[in-house]
């Protein structure tokens, strides 16, 4: 087919110059307000990351709070007491009972580690020079030729 030409007009360019300048207009307020935007949005995530762990210490808060007013009541003061410290009241006769198997692990004898950090603690800083002495002088190195 043939494009028909009509005389007296002009071929219309694809872009007015009004179009240009409105995409070169929005293109421009895009541009400026993709960072601020950005901000924006990571600025509300660290908001509720900090609303969520004011929350969490909010729990814990509450949580000790209870514990401190069970520590208030002698009940239970005493009840931990008999637990922990194996307390008993006057005329109670408190037992304990033993594992056969880990009183033979206890009386088993100790390794040559175990033996060493019984002793004080100056006596192995004292062997531990005497090794380094006894060892003699660090072996010389040659220097490097470049």
């Amino acid at each position: 087919m043939a494009k028909w030409k009509i005389p007296g007009l002009a071929a219309r360019p694809r872009f007015t110059s009004r179009a240009t300048v409105l995409v070169l207009v929005l293109c421009s307020l895009v541009a400026i307000l993709a960072y601020p935007a950005r901000q924006f949005v990571s600025q509300r995530a660290e908001i509720a990351a900090q609303r969520a762990k004011a929350d969490h210490v909010r729990q814990q808060v509450e949580e000790l709070r209870r514990e401190r007013a069970r520590w208030q009541d002698p009940e239970f003061v005493k009840a931990k007491a008999r637990e922990r410290l194996h307390y008993a009241l006057p005329g109670e006769t408190p037992f304990v009972s033993v594992d056969p198997q880990r009183t033979a692990i206890a009386h088993a004898p100790a390794p040559a580690g175990q033996a060493r950090a019984a002793k004080p603690w100056f006596t192995g800083f004292w062997d531990s020079v005497d090794q380094a002495d006894a060892a003699g002088p660090p072996p010389t190195v040659a220097p490097a030729s470049h």
